[in-house]
């Protein structure tokens, strides 16, 4: 199985008292880190812009220690990554200053979409959507929805990525409309949708026909689109210290699970479990 986790990867900085801890995130490579851990048998791709500069040398390096392929990575000759900080409080929430206005990774498409050609799955985030040029994103919806690969999207909403509201409903809205499987988080949906209980948003989702994915609900859990399925019982996390990354690694338990096969209850589980795991220590990717 060939799956394309397809987006923006990143420097990320995570200030402590000797200075500052330096790594590699995203959040669908993230999504595909945790991915290829959990489903080693799949061919998992990465698929961004980076520099021709040594971090991003670095950074690629990384990602194939991670498991994870980089042979539909391009290199722009002039742009650079992309670089974050994290800022964590004393209850483990975070919040980033980012750095990423020119990244490389926003010329991702400009030649077409050869680098999606042969996937069986293809994940993607708005995150992806908002950093490409208007009509790059309208034509990979187009392209999307012409392809043959299973579409799994997750609505990561980030306000400031985006023209405006409309243009962001807008265009997300679209992308559903392509996807098979849905794996968006509560609070995004609720600032896109209007809705303010997350069991409305549920509602919406099954009316569009949504059967494989989930809802989530952060320390709540997820709800599963499948009427039919009884979700497992979440386990409240026993620590957090940086909740960063933990709707991209349940994203990537949850797939690995469920494209080898598992019950939508049983992956939900693995999921929430590896979350958790997570939020447990600092920065995006955890030690294995």
């Amino acid at each position: 199985m060939k799956i394309a986790c397809v987006g923006e990867a990143m420097i990320e900085l995570n200030p402590d008292r000797a200075g500052a801890q330096i790594g590699y995130a995203g959040d669908t490579l993230n999504t595909a880190i945790y991915l290829a851990r959990g489903f080693p048998q799949a061919q998992v791709e990465f698929v961004t812009v980076l520099g021709s500069d040594a971090m991003s040398a670095r950074m690629e390096a990384f990602i194939r220690s991670e498991g994870v392929g980089t042979s539909c990575i391009t290199h722009h000759a002039d742009r650079l990554p992309g670089v974050y900080v994290i800022a964590t409080d004393a209850a483990g929430e975070r919040s980033f200053s980012y750095w990423r206005n020119q990244s490389a990774a926003r010329t991702l498409f400009e030649d077409g979409f050869a680098q999606l050609e042969g996937m069986d799955v293809i994940y993607l985030s708005a995150i992806t959507l908002a950093i490409l040029p208007p009509d790059v994103r309208a034509h990979l919806i187009e392209h999307l929805a012409q392809h043959q690969a299973t579409v799994v999207f997750d609505s990561n909403y980030r306000p400031r990525l985006w023209e405006n509201e409309t243009t962001a409903r807008k265009t997300i809205s679209a992308a559903w409309e392509v996807t098979d499987i849905a794996l968006p988080s509560v609070d995004d949906e609720m600032a896109l949708g209007g809705e303010s209980d997350p069991v409305e948003v549920l509602k919406r989702f099954r009316a569009a026909g949504f059967t494989e994915g989930a809802l989530k609900c952060g320390a709540a859990g997820a709800m599963p689109f499948d009427a039919t399925v009884t979700a497992p019982p979440y386990a409240p996390a026993p620590r957090v210290v940086d909740t960063t990354a933990a709707g991209d690694s349940f994203n990537g338990a949850y797939l690995a699970a469920v494209l080898q096969g598992a019950s939508e209850a049983e992956a939900l589980g693995r999921a929430h479990l590896q979350a958790c795991a997570v939020i447990a220590q600092p920065g995006a990717i955890i030690p294995r």
